[in-house]
């Protein structure tokens, strides 16, 4: 996942999580609201219908013209009265009065109220399971019960408030034992709070609509900003990134802003700036490394090669001390001047093969044969091959892309160590062929191998289990820098006793300059 996503992922989250952390205390603050609301307001309801039952009681009672839906109490004395006119009254008591308010606020829906008793005188003031429950509290001392409970239309809140005597109640119910200040009912009220859900809910959809549309707003500013100021500048650092060094970061427009990434450009630009510093050091101490092994190559070849030189050298002191002896002699001049020629042109020869060798250059690839490098190579080595057999087997004499330099550095080194390895004589195979894709040397001797602890080793840079002053411990090293840089890589067997093999791999190269034509071109320049 990417960095943008992750950050606009974690930032959504967050909003999300604050947002429902906001929808849930906005409801519970709202229910309590409402709670609260109701509560007041049931308060406030029980205050006017006690208030209306006292004027009721202080009054002794109501009479109110009857009708055809007004009846008489027939718990009261004297429930009804009769005009001198003939209008016949009816009286109402608190309890009547408060049964008959609520109807009216049972039929607008605002709430229902009504006079209940653990003994009451009217069966229809009987308690229901709550309200005597209720009761049972108030006899025992609670204020008032306040309960929240599911209805069949929503949630009902009922309130329980008990009714003390008061002396304007003993006319009517001294008679039952009552004394004032004991509590003979209770008052209890229901009020139907799904109005207040519904507003809650309407509220909550409200806040999930504008917290879904919050976030997708601030996604969508933030993946602006974060795609212009942080993911196309940190792209185009990568892609700095991934070309060099093969192109300068200059030819980027990297980013120059005061923020972290514009530091962080500055810190690339300097760290490709010391790379280049870097690796142009190690070029020189890599050719160095280079130039001093195949000096110290020089060094061992230089002591046989004198002794061969010498040996003609000899040949031809002798030839023209003879000439001297005899000048007069044509048939003596005509038979030690070929030999004298052929001595100089040998000389020559192993004199340009030297200078070939100790030549210092770039890699520089151009068609030459594998296996004619390998040849020019062994004629330098002949002086230390005289007590070793060389078998050849090589398939390798068409010309193929290389760099002729490094290849006999490579075959002068593996074959040097080879004959050091056979200090008593021995065998030294050289095979090459091509596969599909690499063109492969073999180099196989019966020396002494190579114990299986140092095998990992013997390519790094000084390490030899030579004697001091027979090599630098870079011989191997060098060889296997060059390879690689031809591309390929090389593969060790050994074991100890039985000699050791040396396989290298060098891959095909379609292309490269003809020849002559990188010399024309040094020419040129």
């Amino acid at each position: 996942m990417r960095l943008r996503s992750k950050f606009i992922l974690a930032i959504g989250a967050i909003l999300a999580a604050s947002y429902g952390l906001l929808l849930v205390y906005t409801s519970i603050l709202q229910n309590r609201l409402v709670i609260g609301q109701a509560r007041q307001e049931a308060r406030m309801l029980r205050q006017q219908i006690l208030l209306t039952r006292q004027w009721v009681a202080d009054h002794r009672g109501l009479f109110i013209v009857k009708t055809k839906k007004d009846h008489a109490n027939p718990f009261l004395p004297d429930p009804i009265l009769q005009t001198r006119d003939g209008t016949i009254l009816v009286k109402r008591n608190p309890a009547m009065v408060t049964r008959e308010l609520s109807e009216y606020a049972s039929r607008s829906g605002f709430c229902w109220f009504r006079v209940t008793s653990l003994r009451p005188i009217n069966p229809a003031n009987a308690p229901d399971p709550f309200e005597r429950s209720s009761l049972q509290l108030l006899e025992e001392g609670v204020p008032e019960i306040i309960k929240i409970i599911e209805g069949d239309n929503g949630r009902i809140l009922r309130y329980v408030t008990p009714l003390q005597v008061k002396s304007s109640c003993l006319s009517c119910h001294a008679e039952q034992g009552y004394r004032i200040g004991d509590i003979r009912g209770a008052l209890s009220i229901s009020i139907p709070i799904n109005w207040a859900d519904e507003a809650i809910r309407h509220n909550n959809q409200s806040i999930i609509i504008f917290g879904l549309l919050s976030v997708c707003s601030v996604a969508m500013v933030l993946y602006l900003l974060f795609n212009n100021l942080v993911a196309r500048p940190i792209n185009q650092l990568a892609d700095a990134m991934d070309d060099f060094p093969e192109k300068d970061p200059d030819t980027f427009k990297l980013p120059d802003t005061n923020d972290e990434i514009g530091f962080l450009s500055r810190r690339f630009v300097n760290l490709c700036e010391r790379h280049k510093r870097s690796q142009e050091a190690l070029e020189q101490a890599r050719k160095q490394a280079f130039r001093s092994e195949k000096l110290a190559a020089l060094g061992q070849l230089t002591a046989g090669i004198a002794h061969e030189i010498n040996n003609p050298l000899g040949g031809m002191l002798n030839c023209i001390r003879t000439i001297r002896e005899e000048p007069d002699n044509r048939e003596l001049h005509d038979r030690y001047l070929p030999l004298i020629d052929k001595g100089l042109h040998r000389i020559e020869h192993t004199m340009r093969q030297l200078l070939n060798y100790g030549r210092s250059e770039p890699l520089q690839l151009m068609r030459a044969s594998i296996d004619e490098i390998i040849r020019e190579c062994l004629e330098l080595l002949e002086y230390k091959l005289k007590n070793i057999n060389v078998e050849l087997d090589l398939q390798l004499d068409e010309a193929y892309c290389i760099d002729t330099e490094a290849a006999k550095q490579i075959v002068m080194n593996i074959c040097l160590n080879a004959i050091q390895a056979m200090r008593d004589g021995g065998t030294l195979k050289i095979t090459t062929y091509r596969t599909d894709d690499d063109l492969v040397l073999v180099f196989t001797d019966t020396g002494s191998g190579i114990p299986g602890e140092i095998i990992d080793k013997i390519f790094d840079p000084f390490f030899t289990t030579k004697e001091v002053g027979e090599g630098t411990g870079l011989g191997l090293a060098v060889t296997d820098s060059l390879v690689q840089q031809l591309g390929g890589h090389i593969e060790v067997e050994s074991e100890p006793g039985r000699g050791s093999r040396f396989i290298i791999y060098l891959p095909i190269k379609l292309s490269c300059p003809r020849p002559g034509e990188h010399q024309s071109k040094s020419q040129e320049t």
